[in-house]
Protein backbone atom coordinates (compact mmCIF):
# COMPACT_ATOMS: atom_id res chain seq x y z
CA UNK A 1 0.00 0.00 0.00
CA UNK A 2 1.29 3.45 -0.91
CA UNK A 3 1.61 5.85 1.98
CA UNK A 4 -0.83 8.75 1.65
CA UNK A 5 0.23 11.18 4.40
CA UNK A 6 3.64 12.80 4.74
CA UNK A 7 5.35 15.43 6.82
CA UNK A 8 6.29 17.15 3.56
CA UNK A 9 5.30 16.76 -0.07
CA UNK A 10 7.61 18.39 -2.63
CA UNK A 11 6.39 19.11 -6.16
CA UNK A 12 9.26 19.02 -8.65
CA UNK A 13 12.84 17.76 -8.56
CA UNK A 14 14.89 20.67 -9.91
CA UNK A 15 17.44 22.80 -8.08
CA UNK A 16 14.86 23.73 -5.44
CA UNK A 17 12.87 20.53 -4.94
CA UNK A 18 15.82 18.13 -4.85
CA UNK A 19 17.65 20.21 -2.25
CA UNK A 20 14.62 20.52 0.04
CA UNK A 21 13.71 16.83 -0.33
CA UNK A 22 17.24 15.83 0.60
CA UNK A 23 17.58 18.06 3.66
CA UNK A 24 14.10 17.34 5.05
CA UNK A 25 14.58 13.57 4.63
CA UNK A 26 17.96 13.80 6.34
CA UNK A 27 16.30 15.56 9.29
CA UNK A 28 13.95 12.63 9.80
CA UNK A 29 10.80 13.99 8.16
CA UNK A 30 8.63 11.67 6.08
CA UNK A 31 9.09 13.10 2.61
CA UNK A 32 7.38 12.44 -0.73
CA UNK A 33 8.73 14.01 -3.90
CA UNK A 34 6.40 14.11 -6.93
CA UNK A 35 8.12 14.49 -10.31
CA UNK A 36 6.09 14.56 -13.50
CA UNK A 37 8.91 13.29 -15.72
CA UNK A 38 10.87 10.04 -16.02
CA UNK A 39 14.19 8.95 -14.57
CA UNK A 40 17.21 9.07 -16.90
CA UNK A 41 20.02 6.68 -15.93
CA UNK A 42 23.24 6.65 -18.00
CA UNK A 43 22.51 5.66 -21.59
CA UNK A 44 18.81 6.63 -21.39
CA UNK A 45 19.00 9.98 -23.20
CA UNK A 46 17.90 9.67 -26.84
CA UNK A 47 20.31 10.25 -29.69
CA UNK A 48 18.68 8.87 -32.87
CA UNK A 49 16.14 10.97 -34.80
CA UNK A 50 13.38 8.40 -34.21
CA UNK A 51 13.83 8.47 -30.43
CA UNK A 52 14.60 12.20 -30.22
CA UNK A 53 11.26 13.10 -31.80
CA UNK A 54 9.53 11.42 -28.84
CA UNK A 55 11.68 13.29 -26.32
CA UNK A 56 9.19 16.09 -25.68
CA UNK A 57 6.65 16.69 -22.95
CA UNK A 58 2.94 16.72 -23.88
CA UNK A 59 0.91 14.11 -21.96
CA UNK A 60 -2.20 14.94 -24.02
CA UNK A 61 -0.31 13.53 -27.00
CA UNK A 62 1.21 10.68 -24.94
CA UNK A 63 4.61 12.34 -25.00
CA UNK A 64 6.50 11.96 -21.71
CA UNK A 65 9.96 13.13 -22.77
CA UNK A 66 12.56 15.55 -21.50
CA UNK A 67 11.89 18.87 -23.25
CA UNK A 68 8.94 21.23 -23.05
CA UNK A 69 9.18 24.25 -25.34
CA UNK A 70 6.81 27.10 -24.47
CA UNK A 71 5.82 29.94 -26.77
CA UNK A 72 4.30 33.25 -25.70
CA UNK A 73 3.77 36.39 -27.83
CA UNK A 74 7.20 37.87 -26.97
CA UNK A 75 9.02 34.99 -25.27
CA UNK A 76 10.10 31.46 -26.15
CA UNK A 77 11.35 29.26 -23.35
CA UNK A 78 12.61 25.71 -22.91
CA UNK A 79 12.15 23.79 -19.67
CA UNK A 80 12.91 20.21 -18.61
CA UNK A 81 10.73 17.36 -17.41
CA UNK A 82 12.59 14.53 -15.67
CA UNK A 83 14.00 13.32 -12.38
CA UNK A 84 16.58 16.00 -11.70
CA UNK A 85 14.73 18.79 -13.49
CA UNK A 86 16.83 21.39 -15.26
CA UNK A 87 20.08 19.79 -14.08
CA UNK A 88 19.56 17.14 -16.76
CA UNK A 89 19.92 19.65 -19.60
CA UNK A 90 21.78 22.66 -18.19
CA UNK A 91 25.42 23.50 -18.94
CA UNK A 92 26.73 22.78 -15.41
CA UNK A 93 27.90 26.33 -14.57
CA UNK A 94 28.02 27.11 -10.83
CA UNK A 95 28.72 30.83 -10.30
CA UNK A 96 27.69 32.81 -7.22
CA UNK A 97 25.55 35.89 -7.75
CA UNK A 98 27.76 38.97 -7.55
CA UNK A 99 27.68 40.50 -4.08
CA UNK A 100 26.59 43.97 -5.17
CA UNK A 101 23.99 42.59 -7.57
CA UNK A 102 21.78 41.72 -4.58
CA UNK A 103 20.28 45.18 -5.00
CA UNK A 104 17.90 46.67 -2.44
CA UNK A 105 16.35 49.58 -4.28
CA UNK A 106 13.92 52.12 -2.92
CA UNK A 107 10.19 51.50 -3.36
CA UNK A 108 9.93 54.94 -4.91
CA UNK A 109 11.93 53.76 -7.94
CA UNK A 110 9.85 52.61 -10.88
CA UNK A 111 10.14 48.82 -11.27
CA UNK A 112 12.34 48.65 -8.18
CA UNK A 113 14.16 45.43 -7.30
CA UNK A 114 14.65 44.41 -3.67
CA UNK A 115 16.43 41.23 -2.55
CA UNK A 116 15.49 40.34 1.05
CA UNK A 117 18.59 38.12 1.21
CA UNK A 118 22.21 39.17 0.73
CA UNK A 119 25.34 37.46 -0.53
CA UNK A 120 26.49 37.18 3.10
CA UNK A 121 23.23 35.42 4.00
CA UNK A 122 23.80 32.86 1.26
CA UNK A 123 27.55 32.25 1.58
CA UNK A 124 27.29 29.14 3.83
CA UNK A 125 24.58 27.69 1.59
CA UNK A 126 26.62 28.31 -1.55
CA UNK A 127 29.37 26.32 0.17
CA UNK A 128 26.99 23.42 0.89
CA UNK A 129 25.72 23.24 -2.68
CA UNK A 130 29.22 23.32 -4.17
CA UNK A 131 30.24 20.51 -1.84
CA UNK A 132 27.18 18.40 -2.70
CA UNK A 133 27.58 18.92 -6.43
CA UNK A 134 31.35 18.33 -6.25
CA UNK A 135 32.14 21.33 -8.42
CA UNK A 136 35.42 21.42 -10.34
CA UNK A 137 37.04 24.03 -12.55
CA UNK A 138 37.76 22.94 -16.09
CA UNK A 139 41.37 21.59 -15.93
CA UNK A 140 42.45 23.71 -18.89
CA UNK A 141 46.11 23.71 -17.86
CA UNK A 142 46.43 19.93 -18.27
CA UNK A 143 46.48 17.61 -21.26
CA UNK A 144 44.24 16.71 -23.07
CA UNK A 145 42.03 19.56 -21.83
CA UNK A 146 44.50 22.21 -22.98
CA UNK A 147 43.55 21.20 -26.51
CA UNK A 148 40.11 22.81 -26.03
CA UNK A 149 40.55 25.53 -28.62
CA UNK A 150 37.29 27.40 -27.90
CA UNK A 151 38.52 28.04 -24.34
CA UNK A 152 41.86 29.35 -25.55
CA UNK A 153 40.18 31.51 -28.20
CA UNK A 154 37.89 33.26 -25.69
CA UNK A 155 40.78 33.84 -23.29
CA UNK A 156 42.98 35.36 -25.98
CA UNK A 157 40.15 37.66 -27.08
CA UNK A 158 39.48 38.72 -23.48
CA UNK A 159 43.15 39.54 -23.00
CA UNK A 160 43.22 41.54 -26.22
CA UNK A 161 40.06 43.50 -25.29
CA UNK A 162 41.14 43.82 -21.64
CA UNK A 163 38.07 41.99 -20.37
CA UNK A 164 37.70 39.92 -17.19
CA UNK A 165 37.97 36.20 -18.13
CA UNK A 166 37.68 33.18 -15.85
CA UNK A 167 37.14 29.43 -15.65
CA UNK A 168 33.93 28.96 -13.62
CA UNK A 169 33.13 26.05 -11.34
CA UNK A 170 31.30 23.28 -13.18
CA UNK A 171 29.19 20.50 -11.67
CA UNK A 172 31.06 17.93 -13.75
CA UNK A 173 33.45 15.15 -12.77
CA UNK A 174 36.74 15.47 -14.63
CA UNK A 175 38.66 13.43 -12.07
CA UNK A 176 38.40 11.24 -9.02
CA UNK A 177 39.69 12.83 -5.84
CA UNK A 178 43.48 13.19 -5.61
CA UNK A 179 43.92 11.84 -9.14
CA UNK A 180 44.89 13.53 -12.38
CA UNK A 181 41.89 14.26 -14.62
CA UNK A 182 41.33 12.07 -17.63
CA UNK A 183 38.28 11.48 -19.89
CA UNK A 184 36.24 8.30 -19.59
CA UNK A 185 37.55 6.97 -16.26
CA UNK A 186 35.05 5.22 -13.91
CA UNK A 187 33.91 7.55 -11.12
CA UNK A 188 34.29 6.05 -7.66
CA UNK A 189 31.35 6.93 -5.42
CA UNK A 190 31.17 6.32 -1.67
CA UNK A 191 27.55 5.14 -1.98
CA UNK A 192 25.56 3.86 -4.98
CA UNK A 193 23.56 6.51 -6.85
CA UNK A 194 19.80 6.05 -7.16
CA UNK A 195 20.21 4.60 -10.67
CA UNK A 196 22.72 2.06 -9.28
CA UNK A 197 24.88 2.59 -12.35
CA UNK A 198 28.58 3.29 -12.93
CA UNK A 199 29.46 6.78 -14.11
CA UNK A 200 32.42 8.00 -16.20
CA UNK A 201 34.48 11.17 -16.07
CA UNK A 202 33.67 13.79 -18.72
CA UNK A 203 34.15 12.48 -22.27
CA UNK A 204 34.37 16.04 -23.73
CA UNK A 205 31.62 15.27 -26.23
CA UNK A 206 29.58 18.50 -25.85
CA UNK A 207 26.34 16.65 -25.04
CA UNK A 208 25.62 18.34 -21.67
CA UNK A 209 22.46 20.07 -22.89
CA UNK A 210 20.84 16.98 -24.38
CA UNK A 211 21.54 14.74 -21.38
CA UNK A 212 24.84 13.14 -20.43
CA UNK A 213 24.75 9.43 -21.23
CA UNK A 214 27.99 8.83 -19.32
CA UNK A 215 26.84 10.20 -15.97
CA UNK A 216 29.70 12.70 -15.98
CA UNK A 217 27.48 15.59 -14.91
CA UNK A 218 26.94 15.77 -11.17
CA UNK A 219 23.26 16.32 -11.78
CA UNK A 220 20.67 16.27 -9.02
CA UNK A 221 19.73 12.62 -9.48
CA UNK A 222 23.33 11.57 -8.67
CA UNK A 223 23.69 13.99 -5.76
CA UNK A 224 20.82 15.43 -3.72
CA UNK A 225 18.19 12.94 -4.88
CA UNK A 226 20.40 9.93 -4.23
CA UNK A 227 20.97 11.15 -0.66
CA UNK A 228 17.24 11.86 -0.27
CA UNK A 229 16.36 8.33 -1.33
CA UNK A 230 18.94 6.79 1.00
CA UNK A 231 17.46 8.94 3.79
CA UNK A 232 14.01 7.44 3.25
CA UNK A 233 12.31 9.90 0.87
CA UNK A 234 9.62 8.42 -1.35
CA UNK A 235 10.39 9.51 -4.93
CA UNK A 236 7.49 9.08 -7.33
CA UNK A 237 8.08 9.73 -11.01
CA UNK A 238 5.55 10.38 -13.79
CA UNK A 239 3.35 12.08 -11.18
CA UNK A 240 2.02 15.53 -12.12
CA UNK A 241 0.23 17.65 -9.53
CA UNK A 242 -2.77 19.58 -10.84
CA UNK A 243 -4.55 20.83 -7.70
CA UNK A 244 -4.17 21.27 -3.95
CA UNK A 245 -5.97 22.98 -1.09
CA UNK A 246 -5.70 23.52 2.67
CA UNK A 247 -7.17 20.69 4.73
CA UNK A 248 -7.42 19.14 8.17
CA UNK A 249 -4.07 17.36 7.69
CA UNK A 250 -2.33 20.48 6.43
CA UNK A 251 -2.64 20.34 2.65
CA UNK A 252 -4.36 17.92 0.29
CA UNK A 253 -2.59 17.33 -3.04
CA UNK A 254 -4.13 15.77 -6.14
CA UNK A 255 -2.00 14.42 -8.96
CA UNK A 256 -2.06 12.28 -12.08
CA UNK A 257 0.23 9.29 -12.32
CA UNK A 258 0.99 8.71 -15.98
CA UNK A 259 1.14 5.19 -17.36
CA UNK A 260 3.21 5.26 -20.57
CA UNK A 261 2.58 2.20 -22.71
CA UNK A 262 -0.66 1.32 -20.94
CA UNK A 263 -3.45 0.26 -23.30
CA UNK A 264 -6.25 0.74 -20.76
CA UNK A 265 -5.71 4.32 -19.59
CA UNK A 266 -3.28 7.23 -19.83
CA UNK A 267 -3.21 8.11 -16.13
CA UNK A 268 -4.73 7.42 -12.74
CA UNK A 269 -5.72 10.13 -10.26
CA UNK A 270 -4.25 9.94 -6.75
CA UNK A 271 -4.35 12.02 -3.58
CA UNK A 272 -1.88 12.55 -0.74
CA UNK A 273 -1.92 14.82 2.29
CA UNK A 274 0.97 16.64 3.91
CA UNK A 275 1.69 18.82 6.90
CA UNK A 276 3.89 20.93 4.63
CA UNK A 277 3.62 21.47 0.89
CA UNK A 278 6.66 22.73 -1.01
CA UNK A 279 6.13 23.85 -4.60
CA UNK A 280 9.30 23.51 -6.69
CA UNK A 281 7.95 23.09 -10.20
CA UNK A 282 9.89 26.03 -11.65
CA UNK A 283 8.83 29.51 -12.72
CA UNK A 284 6.10 28.39 -15.09
CA UNK A 285 5.06 25.33 -13.07
CA UNK A 286 4.78 26.80 -9.57
CA UNK A 287 3.24 30.09 -10.73
CA UNK A 288 0.74 28.27 -12.93
CA UNK A 289 -0.24 25.91 -10.09
CA UNK A 290 -0.93 28.81 -7.72
CA UNK A 291 -2.86 30.75 -10.35
CA UNK A 292 -5.00 27.70 -11.17
CA UNK A 293 -5.70 26.99 -7.51
CA UNK A 294 -6.10 30.59 -6.38
CA UNK A 295 -9.72 30.05 -5.39
CA UNK A 296 -8.54 27.74 -2.58
CA UNK A 297 -6.05 30.41 -1.45
CA UNK A 298 -7.95 33.72 -1.54
CA UNK A 299 -5.37 35.45 0.65
CA UNK A 300 -2.47 35.12 -1.82
CA UNK A 301 -0.46 38.25 -2.50
CA UNK A 302 -1.44 40.40 -5.46
CA UNK A 303 2.21 40.06 -6.50
CA UNK A 304 1.50 36.53 -7.80
CA UNK A 305 2.68 36.37 -11.41
CA UNK A 306 4.93 39.43 -11.23
CA UNK A 307 8.71 39.94 -11.55
CA UNK A 308 9.11 37.57 -14.48
CA UNK A 309 12.38 37.80 -16.43
CA UNK A 310 14.53 35.61 -18.65
CA UNK A 311 17.73 36.34 -16.67
CA UNK A 312 18.98 38.34 -19.64
CA UNK A 313 19.48 35.23 -21.79
CA UNK A 314 20.85 35.94 -25.25
CA UNK A 315 22.69 33.96 -27.92
CA UNK A 316 24.81 34.89 -30.93
CA UNK A 317 27.32 33.13 -33.19
CA UNK A 318 30.82 34.13 -34.26
CA UNK A 319 30.85 32.46 -37.68
CA UNK A 320 33.96 31.63 -39.72
CA UNK A 321 36.50 32.72 -37.13
CA UNK A 322 39.85 33.54 -38.68
CA UNK A 323 43.37 34.65 -37.78
CA UNK A 324 46.29 36.23 -39.61
CA UNK A 325 49.14 33.91 -40.55
CA UNK A 326 52.00 34.86 -42.86
CA UNK A 327 50.19 38.07 -43.72
CA UNK A 328 47.07 36.22 -44.83
CA UNK A 329 43.79 35.62 -43.03
CA UNK A 330 43.12 31.93 -42.58
CA UNK A 331 40.36 29.94 -40.82
CA UNK A 332 40.85 29.64 -37.06
CA UNK A 333 40.16 26.25 -35.49
CA UNK A 334 37.56 26.68 -32.73
CA UNK A 335 36.07 23.16 -32.50
CA UNK A 336 33.20 24.28 -30.25
CA UNK A 337 31.91 20.72 -29.87
CA UNK A 338 35.04 19.60 -28.01
CA UNK A 339 34.70 19.79 -24.24
CA UNK A 340 31.72 20.45 -21.98
CA UNK A 341 29.20 22.93 -23.38
CA UNK A 342 30.59 25.87 -21.35
CA UNK A 343 34.18 26.10 -20.14
CA UNK A 344 34.91 29.81 -19.59
CA UNK A 345 33.27 33.20 -19.24
CA UNK A 346 33.77 36.94 -19.55
CA UNK A 347 32.26 39.24 -16.93
CA UNK A 348 31.11 42.77 -17.77
CA UNK A 349 30.74 44.92 -14.65
CA UNK A 350 27.49 46.56 -13.53
CA UNK A 351 27.04 50.20 -12.58
CA UNK A 352 26.73 49.09 -8.94
CA UNK A 353 30.29 47.71 -9.01
CA UNK A 354 32.18 50.17 -11.18
CA UNK A 355 30.83 49.42 -14.64
CA UNK A 356 28.20 51.05 -16.83
CA UNK A 357 24.47 50.35 -16.71
CA UNK A 358 23.48 46.71 -16.03
CA UNK A 359 26.14 44.01 -15.91
CA UNK A 360 26.22 40.67 -17.72
CA UNK A 361 28.27 37.60 -18.54
CA UNK A 362 29.29 36.15 -21.91
CA UNK A 363 30.28 32.49 -22.10
CA UNK A 364 31.73 30.21 -24.73
CA UNK A 365 29.23 27.62 -25.85
CA UNK A 366 29.36 24.21 -27.43
CA UNK A 367 27.08 21.62 -28.90
CA UNK A 368 27.06 17.84 -29.46
CA UNK A 369 29.92 16.68 -31.60
CA UNK A 370 27.64 14.79 -33.98
CA UNK A 371 26.06 18.11 -35.07
CA UNK A 372 29.30 18.94 -36.87
CA UNK A 373 28.29 16.49 -39.59
CA UNK A 374 25.04 18.38 -40.13
CA UNK A 375 26.81 21.74 -40.07
CA UNK A 376 29.34 20.57 -42.61
CA UNK A 377 26.53 19.62 -45.00
CA UNK A 378 25.53 23.29 -45.03
CA UNK A 379 28.77 24.07 -46.85
CA UNK A 380 27.18 22.80 -50.08
CA UNK A 381 29.45 24.36 -52.74
CA UNK A 382 32.58 22.89 -51.16
CA UNK A 383 30.95 19.49 -50.77
CA UNK A 384 29.76 19.44 -54.38
CA UNK A 385 33.27 20.22 -55.64
CA UNK A 386 34.68 17.41 -53.52
CA UNK A 387 32.02 14.96 -54.69
CA UNK A 388 32.68 15.81 -58.34
CA UNK A 389 36.40 15.25 -57.76
CA UNK A 390 35.70 11.77 -56.39
CA UNK A 391 33.36 10.99 -59.28
CA UNK A 392 36.15 11.89 -61.72
CA UNK A 393 38.47 9.48 -59.90
CA UNK A 394 36.06 6.58 -60.29
CA UNK A 395 35.50 7.42 -63.96
CA UNK A 396 39.25 7.59 -64.60
CA UNK A 397 39.88 4.38 -62.64
CA UNK A 398 38.47 2.43 -65.55
CA UNK A 399 41.31 3.65 -67.74
CA UNK A 400 44.32 1.26 -67.73
CA UNK A 401 46.96 3.92 -67.01
CA UNK A 402 45.17 5.48 -63.99
CA UNK A 403 44.28 2.39 -62.00
CA UNK A 404 45.39 2.35 -58.37
CA UNK A 405 44.05 0.45 -55.37
CA UNK A 406 44.35 3.04 -52.60
CA UNK A 407 42.03 6.03 -52.97
CA UNK A 408 42.21 7.36 -49.37
CA UNK A 409 43.31 10.79 -50.60
CA UNK A 410 40.26 11.00 -52.83
CA UNK A 411 37.91 10.17 -49.96
CA UNK A 412 39.60 12.78 -47.78
CA UNK A 413 38.71 15.36 -50.40
CA UNK A 414 35.04 14.80 -49.62
CA UNK A 415 35.50 16.64 -46.33
CA UNK A 416 36.76 19.75 -48.10
CA UNK A 417 38.37 22.21 -45.68
CA UNK A 418 35.74 21.48 -42.95
CA UNK A 419 35.88 25.22 -42.21
CA UNK A 420 32.19 25.82 -41.61
CA UNK A 421 31.85 23.39 -38.68
CA UNK A 422 35.28 23.91 -37.13
CA UNK A 423 35.49 27.71 -37.11
CA UNK A 424 32.28 28.86 -35.43
CA UNK A 425 31.78 29.78 -31.77
CA UNK A 426 28.32 30.22 -30.21
CA UNK A 427 28.24 32.91 -27.53
CA UNK A 428 25.83 32.74 -24.59
CA UNK A 429 24.93 35.86 -22.66
CA UNK A 430 22.96 36.49 -19.49
CA UNK A 431 22.75 39.42 -17.14
CA UNK A 432 20.84 41.74 -14.87
CA UNK A 433 17.82 42.31 -17.07
CA UNK A 434 14.85 44.13 -15.51
CA UNK A 435 12.18 41.80 -14.11
CA UNK A 436 9.17 43.50 -15.67
CA UNK A 437 7.12 40.57 -17.01
CA UNK A 438 3.88 39.17 -15.60
CA UNK A 439 2.40 35.67 -15.80
CA UNK A 440 -1.39 35.36 -15.73
CA UNK A 441 -4.27 33.03 -16.61
CA UNK A 442 -6.68 33.80 -19.44
CA UNK A 443 -9.41 31.25 -20.17
CA UNK A 444 -7.48 28.82 -17.97
CA UNK A 445 -4.36 29.14 -20.15
CA UNK A 446 -1.05 30.49 -18.92
CA UNK A 447 -0.05 33.72 -20.63
CA UNK A 448 2.92 36.05 -20.29
CA UNK A 449 2.98 39.81 -20.64
CA UNK A 450 6.59 40.79 -21.43
CA UNK A 451 7.50 43.77 -23.60
CA UNK A 452 10.69 43.78 -25.63
CA UNK A 453 11.09 47.57 -25.64
CA UNK A 454 11.66 47.68 -21.87
CA UNK A 455 14.70 45.38 -22.19
CA UNK A 456 16.01 46.66 -25.53
CA UNK A 457 18.77 48.91 -24.07
CA UNK A 458 20.15 46.01 -22.02
CA UNK A 459 20.19 43.58 -24.95
CA UNK A 460 21.70 46.14 -27.33
CA UNK A 461 24.60 46.69 -24.95
CA UNK A 462 25.18 42.95 -24.57
CA UNK A 463 24.93 42.47 -28.32
CA UNK A 464 27.51 45.22 -28.87
CA UNK A 465 29.99 43.43 -26.61
CA UNK A 466 29.33 40.11 -28.35
CA UNK A 467 29.97 41.79 -31.69
CA UNK A 468 33.28 43.17 -30.40
CA UNK A 469 34.32 39.65 -29.36
CA UNK A 470 33.27 38.28 -32.74
CA UNK A 471 35.24 40.99 -34.55
CA UNK A 472 38.32 40.17 -32.44
CA UNK A 473 37.92 36.55 -33.56
CA UNK A 474 37.95 37.69 -37.17
CA UNK A 475 34.45 36.27 -37.52
CA UNK A 476 31.15 37.20 -39.10
CA UNK A 477 28.70 38.14 -36.36
CA UNK A 478 25.31 36.40 -36.49
CA UNK A 479 22.71 37.94 -34.19
CA UNK A 480 19.93 35.90 -32.62
CA UNK A 481 17.17 36.22 -35.26
CA UNK A 482 14.48 35.09 -32.80
CA UNK A 483 15.00 38.28 -30.75
CA UNK A 484 15.84 41.00 -33.25
CA UNK A 485 13.71 39.94 -36.23
CA UNK A 486 10.80 38.14 -34.61
CA UNK A 487 10.73 40.17 -31.38
CA UNK A 488 10.91 37.18 -29.06
CA UNK A 489 13.26 36.65 -26.16
CA UNK A 490 14.63 33.11 -26.02
CA UNK A 491 15.31 31.97 -22.45
CA UNK A 492 16.33 28.77 -20.73
CA UNK A 493 16.45 30.54 -17.35
CA UNK A 494 12.91 31.80 -16.69
CA UNK A 495 12.70 33.42 -13.25
CA UNK A 496 10.05 35.12 -11.10
CA UNK A 497 6.29 34.82 -10.80
CA UNK A 498 6.22 34.14 -7.03
CA UNK A 499 8.81 36.70 -5.86
CA UNK A 500 10.29 36.98 -2.38
CA UNK A 501 9.47 40.11 -0.45
CA UNK A 502 9.52 41.71 2.98
CA UNK A 503 5.71 41.65 3.18
CA UNK A 504 2.71 40.48 1.17
CA UNK A 505 2.54 43.82 -0.62
CA UNK A 506 5.97 43.20 -2.07
CA UNK A 507 6.12 39.45 -2.61
CA UNK A 508 4.33 36.10 -2.54
CA UNK A 509 6.77 34.48 -0.10
CA UNK A 510 9.09 35.68 2.65
CA UNK A 511 12.87 35.30 2.60
CA UNK A 512 12.49 31.69 3.86
CA UNK A 513 10.18 30.72 1.01
CA UNK A 514 6.97 30.50 3.09
CA UNK A 515 3.84 31.88 1.41
CA UNK A 516 2.46 34.92 3.21
CA UNK A 517 -0.75 33.99 5.04
CA UNK A 518 -0.42 30.22 4.59
CA UNK A 519 1.80 28.52 7.18
CA UNK A 520 3.35 25.30 5.92
CA UNK A 521 3.04 26.27 2.25
CA UNK A 522 6.43 26.98 0.68
CA UNK A 523 7.92 27.71 -2.73
CA UNK A 524 11.53 26.76 -3.43
CA UNK A 525 12.59 27.35 -7.03
CA UNK A 526 13.51 30.11 -9.47
CA UNK A 527 10.01 31.58 -9.34
CA UNK A 528 10.76 33.23 -5.96
CA UNK A 529 13.72 35.28 -7.18
CA UNK A 530 12.74 38.98 -7.24
CA UNK A 531 15.03 39.75 -10.17
CA UNK A 532 17.74 38.41 -12.45
CA UNK A 533 20.65 36.51 -10.96
CA UNK A 534 22.82 37.96 -13.72
CA UNK A 535 24.82 34.79 -14.17
CA UNK A 536 23.74 31.15 -14.46
CA UNK A 537 21.03 30.93 -11.76
CA UNK A 538 21.18 27.25 -10.71
CA UNK A 539 23.67 27.70 -7.86
CA UNK A 540 21.73 30.61 -6.37
CA UNK A 541 18.41 28.75 -6.59
CA UNK A 542 19.95 25.74 -4.85
CA UNK A 543 21.57 27.91 -2.15
CA UNK A 544 18.25 29.63 -1.41
CA UNK A 545 16.58 26.19 -1.27
CA UNK A 546 19.23 25.06 1.26
CA UNK A 547 18.31 28.09 3.38
CA UNK A 548 14.58 27.37 3.05
CA UNK A 549 15.06 23.73 4.06
CA UNK A 550 17.12 24.77 7.08
CA UNK A 551 14.35 27.16 8.12
CA UNK A 552 11.73 24.41 7.89
CA UNK A 553 13.84 22.07 10.04
CA UNK A 554 14.56 24.77 12.63
CA UNK A 555 10.89 25.77 12.77
CA UNK A 556 9.92 22.14 13.39
CA UNK A 557 12.45 21.87 16.22
CA UNK A 558 11.14 25.11 17.72
CA UNK A 559 7.55 23.86 17.65
CA UNK A 560 8.64 20.69 19.42
CA UNK A 561 10.34 22.73 22.14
Amino acid sequence: MEETHFDAVIVGSGFGGSVVACRLAESGLRVCLLERGKAYPPGAFPRSPSSMKKNFWDPDERLYGLYQPLSFPNVISLIASGLGGGSLIYANVMVRKDERWFVQESEEQEGYEYWPVTRADLEPYYDRVEQMLKVQRYPFDQSPYNQTTKTRALKEVADRLKLEWDLPNLAVSFRNEEEAPFPGEPIREASPNLHNRTRLTCRLCGECDIGCNYGSKNSLDYTYLSVAQRSGAAIRILCEVYSFEPGDMGYTIHYKQYLPGSEKEDAVVKTVTATRLILAAGTFGSTSLLLRNQQAFPGLSTQLGTRFCGNGDHIAIALQCSEKKDGKRKPQLIDASHGPVITSLIRIADAVDGGEERGFYIEDAGYPEFLNWLLQMLDVPSELRSASYLAKYFWRSFLPRTRRANFSHDLVSLFGESEFSSSLLPLLGMGREKAHGRLLLRKNKLELDWQKKTSNPFYKRMSGQMRAISDALGARYIENPVFWYFGRMLTVHPLGGCPMGRHAGEGVVNDRGEVFGYPGLYIADGSILPGSVGTNPSLTIAAIAERIAEGIVEKRKGNRA
